[in-house]
């Protein structure tokens, strides 16, 4: 892929999944900026570090100046009270469209989840036009982030392809992930797919490899470009039986251990 933006935001670039981006990050573009919380580290002659709080308007404002596209990773990453969820994953996702829109940013790549739909049974098909089932905060504060994503293209011409992202690791955990799992060499097609395909609006689509047994669709896949070509299968004798009790909602649902975190009990 050739360079397609000149300045690229990678945000969350400290996390995971943003460290696993970072290097196929600069196929799309000429300068790659980095943020999170804190410092990225050493950066290369393409990149640059710029520490930012989501939950900081005006930094983030000046963060997302001359940037063409965003690759949005930042936030929360796991089910937590809703004081901890709301001012990155809710207020942080308003704050960076918000920079984007007056900053003239083109489009942006959001790690939404598939917690947006956690509460639908393990073994129900269902794809990006289904009904929000959210298991949890974590939760609503993506199906929140896709819904401004819509109202920033419908208002303000904001090109966002939103990623329901699966179990992203480098290998699969349990049974649960024979249908949810996303490779990492996927998760790079997913995300340069997202970045290059023209005419995108506004598109939702489900993140996960090519695993015989996922539940979701793959509709948008084409639209993208993405062919995922891992798959949870080869570990299948590994992980069949690492599995919640079968009663639990960690079971039954298909947002797995995010339903066994919470309620919590607010603290005075």
């Amino acid at each position: 892929m050739s360079s397609i933006y000149p300045t690229l935001l990678l945000t969350g670039a400290a996390g995971v999944l943003g460290r696993q981006l970072r290097p196929s990050l600069a196929q799309a573009c000429q300068t790659l900026r980095l943020s999170d919380r804190g410092s990225c580290g050493p950066t290369a002659a393409h990149e640059q570090d710029r520490p930012c709080q989501l939950a900081d308007r005006a930094a983030m404002e000046a963060l997302l100046q001359g940037v063409d596209a965003v690759v949005h990773l930042g936030g929360v990453s796991v089910e937590s009270p809703f004081e901890q969820i709301a001012p990155a994953n809710i207020e942080g996702v308003f704050h960076l469209y918000e920079a984007a829109r007056l900053a003239g940013t083109r489009r942006i790549v959001f790690a939404s989840s598939n917690h947006v739909t956690g509460c639908y049974p393990q073994g129900e098909a269902i794809g990006p036009d289904s009904a929000p089932r959210p298991d949890g905060y974590y939760g609503v504060a993506k199906l929140f982030g896709e819904n401004l994503a819509r109202l920033y293209w419908d208002r303000h011409g904001i090109e966002t392809v939103c990623l329901r992202i699966g179990t992203a690791t480098a290998e699969p955990p349990d049974r649960r992930a024979l249908s949810t799992w996303l490779g990492f060499e996927d998760l790079r097609r997913l995300v340069l797919a997202a970045l290059a395909a023209p005419g995108v609006g506004f598109l939702s689509v489900y993140g996960v490899s090519a695993n015989p047994q996922r539940w979701w669709s793959d509709a948008g896949w084409e639209r993208i470009g993405y062919a995922p070509q891992q798959s949870a299968e080869a570990w299948r004798k590994q992980i069949q039986d690492l599995a919640p009790p079968a009663d639990s909602p960690e079971a039954r649902l298909q947002g797995g251990s995010f339903l066994g975190l919470g309620p919590w009990t607010r603290q005075p």
